[in-house]
Parts: C-alpha cells; sequence; structure tokens
C-alpha cells in the first residue's frame, strides 16, 4: 500500500502542474515589426524601430501559449520623414501623451498545418480593442518564423483628430504587419 501512495505522491506536481509552452527570444535584426495604410490613395508604410516581445508558444500545447508586445510609438520610421513626425504628434500617436502600444494575446487557434490565429487585446492610445492576428508558422530545429498581419481600424483607438478624422486623406482601415524571427 505504501508504495502506491508514494507513486500517487510522486505523480502530484505532474498532475497539478499545466505544460509550460517553449519560451522564445526575438532575434530583432531579422524581425520586423509595421504597419501599412492608404495615404492619399498611396501606400504609406512606418515601421517600428523599437519593440519588445515575450513569447511562450509551443504548437502542440497551445493552451498554455501566450505573447506579449509592447511597442515603443515613437520609434516608428517610413520613407517619409515629414509624415513621421505629423504620426507622432498630438493628431497621431501623440507619442508623448501615450508612448507605447501593447498586444497580449488571449488564445490561439491552429487553422490548418502551419496557419493559426492569435486573439487578444491591442492597446493603443489609451483604447484596448479585441483583434485577430492569423499568421503562419515555419519552424526548422530551434529556430521560429512567423509571418502575419492584422485589420483594424484607427478610429476604433480615437487616432486622427480634426482634418484627420476623415477616412481621406488617410485610410481608417490600418494593416499590422509581423514578420518575425526567433529562437528557442
Amino acid at each position: 500500500m505504501k508504495p502506491i501512495r508514494l507513486a500517487v505522491l510522486a505523480a502530484l506536481p505532474c498532475i497539478t502542474q499545466p505544460a509550460l509552452a517553449a519560451h522564445w527570444t526575438v532575434d530583432y535584426a531579422k524581425s520586423r515589426l509595421g504597419f501599412t495604410v492608404q495615404w492619399s490613395n498611396e501606400p504609406f508604410s512606418g515601421t517600428f524601430k523599437k519593440w519588445n516581445a515575450d513569447i511562450d508558444f509551443d504548437p502542440a500545447n497551445l493552451a498554455q501559449a501566450h505573447a506579449s508586445v509592447d511597442v515603443d510609438l515613437a520609434s516608428e520610421e517610413s520613407d517619409e520623414p515629414d509624415f513621421d513626425s505629423g504620426l507622432k504628434g498630438a493628431q497621431g500617436f501623440a507619442t508623448s501623451q501615450f508612448p507605447t502600444a501593447h498586444f497580449v494575446t488571449k488564445s490561439f487557434v491552429q487553422k490548418a498545418a502551419n496557419a493559426y490565429v492569435a486573439r487578444g487585446s491591442l492597446t493603443l492610445h489609451g483604447v484596448s480593442q479585441d483583434i485577430t492576428l492569423p499568421f503562419t508558422l515555419t519552424m526548422s530545429g530551434r529556430r521560429a518564423h512567423i509571418a502575419g498581419s492584422a485589420h483594424v481600424l484607427r478610429s476604433d483607438f480615437g487616432l486622427g483628430h480634426g482634418a484627420w478624422a476623415a477616412s481621406t486623406p488617410v485610410s481608417q482601415d490600418v494593416t499590422i504587419n509581423i514578420d518575425l524571427t526567433a529562437i528557442q
């Protein structure tokens, strides 16, 4: 009888503690986080040069997967420096008042062999909204590559005031783009 009790007690930590998803370290030199929006009927793209991601992900254990991303909005750069200063100003990101954007996942769903959807909350400009981020995952050994995009409406986050509140010259629809390489 005692050996059975010992076996049950030894197994108890395995039963009560969920398996953790694998932790990934982003290779920022090979990764990109940015956005695209139609501006005067032309695509305008910007990238964020400073951001941090904390990622725990295992395709075999999506219930324990988690990601949290903080973006320094003042680090936005594009090929149009004149637009960048306006974008960071009071009628855009208002970086002096809202310096960061934050995305945290709530769940992951696998849609196909290497296709997933992350559901989470994006906080931008002091407003939090639920968004979905479809992405593809390619894994090779201890290296992973994620590419995906999410569509949001800038008006949902209170971005654009005065003349910039309208859908022209800047579209309401913004595509957030991720191209991320990470190592386990």
